[in-house]
C-alpha cells in the first residue's frame, strides 16, 4: 500500500481524460500542475477523481441525488476501508502551504512524505517512502516556482515528480471535493475528543454538494454548511461515543458558517472546532454489538446558507 502511488496515478488518469474533465495542465517550476477548477471550467466528474486521490485511493467518491425538503442537491457518497490512514493521513487539510502572496491548505498523500503534521503519523503509525508525490490545493491562484519547490524539498522528492491538484472553492470540482470531505470531519472530530481513529474499521459518508451562489469567500461558507448541516456518516469500529460527534455538539449550531465565521472576526482559529463535523453519525460499535445514531440533517439551515429560506 502506497498512497502517493496510487494518488499519481489518478492524477495520469487525469491528465489522459482532460479534454473529457474540463481540467488543463500546466508546468510550475518543473511539476505537473492539474487545474480542475482555477483557471480551467472543472466539472463534477473532476471533483470526483480530486478527491479520490486525496484519499491516496484508499476511498470511493460517487454521485447521486437527494431530496432535501422541496430542495433537490447533487450528493457525494463516499467509502473508505481505511479511514484513518485515508482521511487524517491524507485527505485532511493538514498542511499550511505559503508564499509570496500566496497561501493554502495542502491535502493529498505529499503530506506523509513532508509529515505535516508529524503528530499525526505517530499517533497513527504510518509511514511510507516514494519517488513521487501528490498535493491538493485549494486556492484561486497558482502557486510560484518557489512554492512547488520548496513543497518537492520536504516532500524529499524531485520537483519534476511532484503532482498539484488545484481547484478554488468556487468551481464545480472544488464543492464536490470539499463535500467529498464528509467522512473525513468524522474522524477529526473523534481524534479531537481523544478516540483511537485505528479502531475505526470501515466508514460511509454523504453529504450534499453545494451549487455555486458567490464567489470564494462565499462559497467557503457554504461548502462548509454541506457538511456541518447535510452531513452524514457511518462508522463501524470500536469505541467510538456516536452522541459527541455530530457537529450539534457545537455551541455554534444553528448558524451558517458564514456567520461563525464573522463572529470569529475571520478568524479560523477563533471558531470552536466542535463545529467541524458532520449533522449526523450513526456508530455500529462492533466489539458491544451495538448502533447508535446522533443529530440530524438541519434542511433549514442548509436553505438559508443557499439564500432559499
Amino acid at each position: 500500500m502506497n498512497l502517493n502511488h496510487e494518488a499519481c496515478e489518478i492524477a495520469r488518469e487525469m491528465i489522459r481524460r482532460q479534454e473529457e474533465l474540463e481540467i488543463s495542465v500546466a508546468e510550475v517550476g518543473g511539476a505537473t500542475l492539474i487545474d480542475c477548477g482555477v483557471k480551467a471550467k472543472g466539472s463534477f466528474a473532476a471533483g470526483v477523481l480530486f478527491a479520490e486521490a486525496c484519499m491516496g485511493g484508499l476511498g470511493e467518491v460517487r454521485l447521486s441525488a437527494r431530496d432535501y425538503g422541496s430542495l433537490t442537491l447533487p450528493v457525494v457518497e463516499v467509502t473508505t476501508q481505511k479511514p484513518a490512514i485515508a482521511c487524517l493521513a491524507s485527505q485532511k487539510a493538514g498542511w499550511s502551504i505559503k508564499g509570496e502572496g500566496f497561501f493554502s491548505l495542502g491535502s493529498g498523500p505529499a503530506r506523509i512524505l513532508a509529515k505535516k503534521p508529524k503528530e499525526t503519523y505517530e499517533e497513527l503509525g504510518y509511514s511510507e517512502e516514494s519517488e513521487e508525490a501528490l498535493i491538493a490545493l485549494e486556492a484561486g491562484k497558482y502557486p510560484d516556482e518557489e512554492v512547488v519547490r520548496s513543497i518537492a524539498s520536504q516532500c524529499g522528492i524531485e520537483t519534476e515528480n511532484l503532482y498539484i491538484l488545484i481547484a478554488r472553492t468556487a468551481s464545480l470540482a472544488g464543492a464536490v471535493q470539499i463535500s467529498a470531505r464528509v467522512v473525513e470531519t468524522a474522524l477529526y472530530k473523534a481524534q479531537h475528543i481523544g478516540c483511537d481513529t485505528t479502531k475505526i474499521y470501515s466508514a460511509f459518508g454523504t453529504a450534499p454538494v453545494a451549487p455555486i451562489v458567490g464567489g470564494d469567500a462565499k462559497m467557503m461558507g457554504v461548502t462548509n454548511d454541506m457538511i456541518i448541516y447535510g452531513g452524514e456518516v457511518y462508522l463501524a469500529g470500536e469505541g467510538i461515543p456516536a452522541e459527541k460527534l455530530p457537529s450539534s455538539g457545537s455551541p455554534a449550531y444553528g448558524k451558517t458558517f458564514e456567520e461563525i465565521f464573522k463572529e470569529a472576526n475571520y478568524d479560523f482559529y477563533k471558531i470552536n472546532p466542535a463545529i467541524f463535523a458532520p449533522a449526523k453519525v450513526i456508530v455500529n460499535n462492533v466489539e458491544e454489538k451495538k448502533l447508535a445514531t446522533a443529530g440530524e440533517v438541519n434542511v433549514g439551515v442548509l436553505k438559508k446558507s443557499l439564500g432559499l429560506g
